[in-house]
């Protein structure tokens, strides 16, 4: 066809070169398996290269869980890098990541996927953009790993705001706030985050909440707090009263401090590791405001009949899975703002897609990228059986179809859309290690 270049169907296409896309090349040149890799940044890194097209990083971002819970095992952070790196340190960890394995000639960068879709029952076809222009691929396989943090939610509220309004994605730098009065709505991580941010440069700040949080300090007993416990899991019911009360021993009340007592239990949803907050809310920093019930000109009204003035709002109201190249239904997935997540067998397989992957389409606490690398293992074992063991595959695949595995370790995570892709760390990780040895039984390893 015109304009089109076409790979050996031998060849898997890797749509992404961030820290799941490098753990996707990785496992698939352990394999080896030929590849070939598609990113729309001039550069490794994902959305921890600031300056990338679609990141979402701002200058004061670190890792919320501690670099020896979220490194590559193979490739561990030199001891003189922060138990919590910043960003900058990160986009320096991925490219020397990179670099010692030779994953960076294998990508296409300045280039983006705008559609995949399948040739026959042997084949995907990739259309992508970038320096050569517009071209058609044909892999035998695509490994999606363009990451869950790129797509802004932005709600919908009542009435109008006459001051500036923007989403956390497009947030950098605290200086934006300098003499303004700022109420950030929604305090995840990112909305805490910037809210401490802010409180150094605007004139006030709030923060509006609609549900309680458990606020997790990143340090206890002096050690990174997601060190701790690193032995055989608590039983959920165990962890949670244990937990919590130590939270209470380190953190104290969220209550006392003006935020809604949580109506679920820890863990249920994903914690907020910023203790910060709470110090600058205590000291008058920052004030604690309820559920916004509409936008009135310079002002915000909320539920509880308060109002505020304002000149800028930020929308800490986080993000929506994007995988704009790919029709939904090949995901198994009612489509973006259905408020849920593609119906995927260990959150990687479709049911009926031959050879579509989608990797990194989990969260879960102190998962990092291991948990993230031993997804993309089971997917080369996967396609490496296809070839040298194809009666095992065959098993495999048998399996794509049938009920989805229990992968919440007990606990009864909230209904929303954030958490529908949820799980827990230990039960993902066993069953997705089980999975890769029923692939590569009687293999050295």
């Amino acid at each position: 066809m015109p304009g089109s270049a076409f790979d050996t169907p031998a060849t898997y296409a890797v749509i992404g070169a961030g820290p799941t896309g490098l753990a996707a090349a990785r496992n698939l040149q352990k394999a080896g398996l030929p590849w070939s890799g598609y990113e729309l940044n001039s550069g490794v890194g994902g959305l921890w290269d600031i300056d990338a097209p679609r990141s979402t990083m701002y200058n004061s971002a670190h890792l919320i869980s501690s670099k020896t819970t979220t490194e590559f095992t193979e490739f561990p952070m030199a001891a003189a890098v922060a138990d919590y790196p910043s960003h900058r340190e990160l986009r320096a960890y991925f490219n020397a990541y990179a670099d010692r394995f030779t994953l960076r000639d294998g990508f296409s960068f300045s280039t983006e996927v705008t559609e995949i879709k399948q040739d026959g029952d042997d084949g995907w076809l990739v259309t992508s953009t970038g320096p050569e222009g517009t071209r058609t691929r044909r892999h035998a396989g695509v490994l999606i790993a363009n990451g869950t943090l790129s797509e802004p939610a932005v709600p919908t509220f009542r009435g109008s705001f006459n001051g500036e309004l923007f989403h956390t994605s497009a947030y950098k730098s605290a200086q934006v706030f300098a003499g303004k009065r700022v109420l950030i709505i929604g305090a995840g991580n990112s909305g805490c985050d910037i809210a401490v941010d802010a409180v150094h440069y605007a004139a006030s700040v709030d923060i509006s909440v609609r549900r309680g949080y458990y606020f997790v300090p990143k340090y206890l007993f002096g050690r990174p707090a997601d060190t701790l416990n690193q032995g055989k899991p608590l039983p959920a019911r165990i962890k949670q009263a244990i937990d919590s009360r130590v939270l209470k021993l380190f953190t104290g009340d969220p209550v006392r401090f003006g935020f809604p007592k949580p109506d679920y239990k820890i863990y249920e949803s994903h914690p907020v590791v910023n203790s910060l907050v709470l110090h600058h809310v205590g000291h008058g920093d920052i004030t604690v405001r309820g559920d916004v019930d509409r936008f009135d000109g310079d002002s915000v009204r909320f539920v509880a009949g308060s109002h505020g003035d304002y000149d800028q709002i930020v929308l800490a109201t986080g993000y929506h899975l994007h995988y704009p190249f790919v029709d939904p239904a090949a995901l198994d997935w009612a489509g973006p703002g259905s408020g849920t997540s593609p119906d995927l067998y260990l959150n990687i397989f479709p049911r009926s897609t031959p050879n579509l992957f989608v990797l990194g389409m989990v969260e879960a606490s102190g998962l990092g990228w291991q948990g993230r690398f031993e997804q993309a293992e089971l997917v080369a074992s996967y396609l490496r059986a296809q070839r040298e063991a194809p009666e095992r595959a065959r098993t495999f695949a048998a399996r794509l179809a049938g009920p989805r595995p229990d992968l919440t370790g007990g606990y009864r995570y909230l209904g929303l859309e954030r958490m529908s892709y949820y799980v827990n760390k230990d039960a993902y990780r066993s069953a997705v290690r089980a999975a890769t040895a029923t692939l590569t039984e009687g293999e050295p390893r």
